[in-house]
């Protein structure tokens, strides 16, 4: 008997580079599932289950692994990096064909504490909330991250202002832009700053 194959093109699979696929050609029984690991273990995870995989001739049971993340700019010490950021940590998505055997392989991999489901059993994800994480973590612009809030006092590093100390009076996180009091000739003027030209005091 021959099994149905279908061909996925989408585009902002190839763009992700925390997409692991075992075998392209998915076949049309396959689901996702939402698999529990130890936080931090994710791709170690995705790893160990890519080479049990391969390693047993099971790749056409299991097809793909995805961490769901984010692209953030983290800024810290003057320095602006980029990285992906777990979505849900402590989570990996697998698209399998669930039968005893690949269960027991993706449950019994180091790392793995379980599928989520309800009672024992494991439940998939509907397909357009897979294309919609796919989608969240290709398409969303960059976020940035830095450790700055409202009240912190802060030393501006560049600029105008450079060597002032001042207050956060507001957060752009999106911008990775701050505005900042400081004290100018009596008065306070706010100053709007790029993260990269304050550090925390």
């Amino acid at each position: 008997m021959e099994e149905d194959i279908i061909e996925e093109t989408n585009t902002a699979e190839e763009d992700n580079e925390n997409l692991v696929v075992l075998n392209a050609n998915v076949d049309e029984k396959a689901r996702w599932y939402v698999v529990h690991t130890y936080s931090g273990h994710e791709k170690k995870v995705a790893s160990l289950i890519k080479a049990l995989t391969e390693g047993r001739n099971l790749s056409h049971k299991i097809f793909k692994i995805f961490i769901p993340t984010q692209k953030k700019i983290v800024v810290s010490e003057g320095k602006k990096r980029k990285m992906d950021e777990r979505l849900f940590p402590g989570y990996v998505v697998v698209n399998m064909i669930m039968d005893d055997e690949s269960w027991y392989l993706v449950r019994s991999t180091k790392g793995v504490t379980g599928f989520v489901g309800t009672g024992n059993t494991p439940t998939p994800l509907a397909q357009k909330e897979v294309d919609a994480l796919m989608k969240f973590m290709t398409m969303e612009a960059p976020k940035f991250e830095a450790k700055f809030r409202v009240d912190d006092s802060v030393k501006i590093n560049e600029g105008p202002f450079r060597d002032f100390i001042g207050k956060v009076f507001e957060v752009n996180d999106d911008q990775g832009k701050v505005k900042v009091l400081v004290n100018f000739l009596g008065k306070e003027t706010p100053v709007e700053l790029d993260f990269i030209q304050i550090s925390s005091i």
